[in-house]
């Protein structure tokens, strides 16, 4: 299922008059929430509904996608949710808590981390191993981690995991090969290298990983994540990664 879902609905207001589930306050909002975001597109995978903080809506995260929908189960909205008072992007925070939650069921063994002695920070990098930011942002590896920051490396091949015939894509098989390579990381540097790897195959979570991206609403490489769950950006300078992490941070605190 495309992440990009609501685009058939036009975004902005969407009147789910027509497709609502019924107020039936024997389910509860939240079951007639699921039952009026399904209604729309039956194959959506819903992976959080919980009250928004606008009064008498959920937020809803589905496939990529996070909207709000009302509690009578008539209307859906899309877009941020900005609260005037304090000047915050509720949305952003709504995703920041998602993603810290599910990055935390990802286990360090399936990651691929160049990390100093003592980090000050630690960011999740979803990365492909042609894309030329990504071997971009892997050359400055010393630069970051002399700056305090660890890189934990998550798989996400571009192209996705199987090609238009079924098969197995060229960049899911590299990024495989990296994965079930006995050395991961002198493969995988190899591999940001241009050096193509020795084809492996083993237990591995690049498609779960990959599925896992789709699901915290990543759609290029590199996407930068920091420990809040906060979305940092795509490619950027050891020195600006240390700058975003150190506003995130003082953000976080109230600053």
């Amino acid at each position: 299922m495309s992440k990009k879902w609501l685009l058939a609905l036009c975004f902005s207001v969407f009147a789910l008059n027509a497709c609502a589930a019924p107020d039936d306050a024997a389910t509860g909002p939240e079951s007639v929430v699921r039952k009026a975001v399904l209604s729309l597109e039956p194959r959506l995978s819903i992976d959080s509904i919980k009250p928004a903080p606008m009064p008498g809506y959920y937020q809803v995260i589905a496939s990529g996608q996070l909207v709000y929908v009302s509690a009578d189960g008539k209307y859906l909205v899309n877009g941020d949710l900005i609260d005037v008072g304090v000047k915050k992007n509720l949305s952003d925070a709504g995703w920041a808590e998602f993603r810290k939650a599910e990055l935390a069921k990802l286990p360090a063994t399936d990651r691929i981390v160049f990390a100093p002695a003592n980090p000050r920070y630690r960011v999740t990098v979803f990365t492909d191993v042609t894309c030329g930011y990504c071997r971009e942002l892997h050359k400055h590896m010393a630069e970051f981690n002399k700056a305090g920051i660890a890189v934990e490396y998550v798989a996400w091949p571009r192209e996705g995991v199987t090609n238009p015939l079924g098969g197995s894509t060229d960049t899911y098989k590299e990024m495989v090969s990296v994965w079930c390579a006995a050395d991961r990381k002198t493969a995988f540097t190899a591999a940001k290298e241009g050096k193509t790897p020795k084809a492996a195959t083993c237990t591995n979570p690049v498609k779960q990983e990959f599925d896992l991206g789709l699901k915290l609403g990543v759609n290029g490489t590199p996407a930068i994540i920091s420990e809040d769950g906060t979305m940092l950006g795509g490619y950027v300078t050891p020195d600006q990664l240390l700058q975003l992490l150190e506003k995130d941070k003082s953000k976080a605190k109230g600053g």
